[in-house]
Formats: structure tokens, sequence, C-alpha cells
């Protein structure tokens, strides 16, 4: 019952994205749940309008329903149970709030604008989430190891006061959810990318002997591989909010119940640099509009990717050397968390 076994079961949820994948996606293109149309997008994602879209309950249903039928008696007999309740509650609650966005986005549409729920609701929506799934870490240590507590490479565990762990949980969860749903703008590449920063952390918390959170990592792996079956260029599938958003948040999650949350930068480089891509992209347009009255921007386009894309690299050149990018860098993560 250690990684062999969160292995297996990371092999089954991939094959249950891969079998019901197929009728899922009819699913959604009968129901018209499709790609819609923004303004900023290149002529190469205009192609891909009316692609169906949600994808990401394609993700997170196999997990959930995996998770809770392999550990229903542990959640009940033991104390530990929440260290794999917690994540998963991330996992539904972000997914809701990126599936209303979706659909919002969808509804809209048929109207002049077609961006779903406002920026403002929907990061109060994640801060509230992450609020409470901070206060229950904190305030419950019988249930999770490395409460209140930080893991830094060569000093081992500091203890952290729950005055500042909390916000700097909810930092984490939203900051991640956020970064992800940045890198989602080519075909595999944030389930790759994802896949990979839970590998590197599902090895961390074996190593720890949390095993509820090792098996919930590679399930997450699995189910992400399944989904990629059908994300992969040229995509069939597009994961949307609904699975963005939660994987994120999921990944934040785990960083900060391992205890390796100031890892989670190096296990997660590439959505990072995404998100400071876009930071700096639009600091660098208000700075030069201010000061030299004029519009210039350090990249071609943002976040990332799309600088690259327009710098002539295909999508598949993209994705694949982000991922070598990451693989590479969740192997370094795995390498600090064990000095």
């Amino acid at each position: 019952m250690g990684l062999p076994f969160a292995l297996t079961v990371g092999a089954l949820a991939f094959l249950l994205g891969v079998i019901w994948g197929g009728p899922f996606i009819e699913i959604l293109r009968r129901l018209r749940i499709g790609k819609q149309i923004r303004v900023e997008l290149s002529e190469q994602q205009q192609k891909k309008v009316g692609t169906p879209t949600m994808g990401g309950i394609m993700i997170i249903l196999p997990v959930v329903l995996i998770a809770l039928g392999l550990n229903i008696v542990s959640v009940i007999r033991t104390v530990t149970g929440p260290s794999i309740l917690l994540p998963l509650f991330v996992l539904v609650g972000f997914g809701m709030l990126g599936a209303i966005d979706d659909w919002e986005g969808i509804q809209l549409s048929r109207g002049p604008r077609g961006e779903g729920l406002s920026g403002r609701v929907k990061f109060a929506a994640q801060v509230a989430l992450a609020t409470f799934v901070a206060v229950i870490i904190s305030q419950y240590d019988g249930g999770f190891t490395y409460a209140n507590s930080v893991l830094i490479p060569l000093l081992g565990e500091i203890p952290v006061s729950p005055i500042f762990f909390i916000p700097i949980t909810v930092f984490f969860i939203v900051a991640s959810s956020n970064a992800v749903n940045l890198t989602d703008g080519l075909d595999g590449l944030a389930g790759i990318i994802t896949a990979s920063a839970f590998a590197a952390y599902g090895v961390i918390a074996f190593l720890q002997q949390q095993i509820f959170i090792t098996q919930f990592c590679f399930l997450m792996v699995g189910s992400c591989f399944g989904f990629l079956w059908y994300n992969a260029y040229p995509a069939q599938l597009f994961m949307g909010d609904t699975g963005s958003l939660a994987l994120g948040a999921a990944l934040g999650t785990v960083a900060v119940m391992t205890g390796q949350w100031l890892l989670l930068p190096v296990v997660a480089i590439v959505p990072i640099a995404e998100t400071l891509s876009v930071i700096l992209q639009v600091a660098s347009a208000k700075y030069t509009r201010r000061y030299w009255g004029v519009d210039r921007r350090i990249f071609r386009q943002a976040p990332l990717h799309g600088h690259f894309e327009l710098g002539g690299w295909s999508e598949t050149q993209i994705v694949q050397r982000f991922w070598l990018v990451g693989l590479l860098a969740a192997m370094l993560g795995v390498a600090l968390a064990l000095v």
C-alpha cells in the first residue's frame, strides 16, 4: 500500500479517462459547450473556436470517485482522512468555480462579450475558498503533518505562526490556481506541466510517508494523462477554467500539506514564468505610456507562450520545450526536498 499502489491507481485513473473521454466529448459537442472567440486570441488560436471545453470535469471526476472509493474506510475510522479529503475539497471547490466561469462565458458569448465571471468576483471566491482551507490546516495539527511549519533545504522543519501561515497558504493556493490558468493556452501545455509537478510532490509525499497525499498526487497524474489523450495537439477538448483553476489550487494545497511550499516556484517554474511575464508585460506598458508617452512592452505577447508563438515557434515546439523545462524543474524540486 505504498508507492506501487499509488502508481497503480494513477494508471487506473488514466484508463478510465481514455475510456470515457470519447463519449464525454460527444456530450459536450451536442450541448454546444465550446471555446468562445476573444479578441486577443492569435490567428492560430482563433481556429480552435468551438472546440469542446470544461474538460476539467474529465480530470476531477475520476480523482474524486477513485480516491473516495479507495479510502472511505480510512476516512471514517482514522484522523488521517482529512489529508485526502482536503485536497479533494479544493479540487471540487475550485473546479465548480471554474465551471461557473466557463458556463457564464459560453452563455454570455451570445451578447457583446463572453468573458464569464468578472475578475473581482472570481478572485474573491478563490480567496474565500483558500482561506477556509488554510484555517482548517492551521487549526487541525493532528491530521496534517506539516501544519504551521515549512521545510527548508539544509535547515529542516521550521515552525510558522498561524498568523503568518494562514495568509501564506491562501497566497500559494490562489497564486498557483491563477498561474496554471494563465498557462492553459496551448494544446497539452497545462496538463503536462501540472502532471509533472504532481508527480514530483507525489514522490516528496511518499518520502514523508504521507500515503494519502501520495495517492492523491498520482491520481492527479493519471487523470491528467487521460485528459491529455484528447488534449494533445490537435486538441479535441480543452480543460477550461474548470480544470486549470482546480489543478493549480490543488497543487498549491499539496505543496502546503507537504511543508514544501517554498519549492513550489521551482517545481512549477513554467506557470510561475507565465505569470511573471503577464505582470512584467502590464508593468512595462503602464510605465512606458506614463513616462515616455509610447506603448512599449517587454514581450511580443503575454503569457510567455504567446511570445514564443509570435516568434515563430510551432505550438508543439513550445509545449515540448516547456515540458522539458518543467520536468527538469520537478526533478530539481525533489532533489532539494532531500537535502
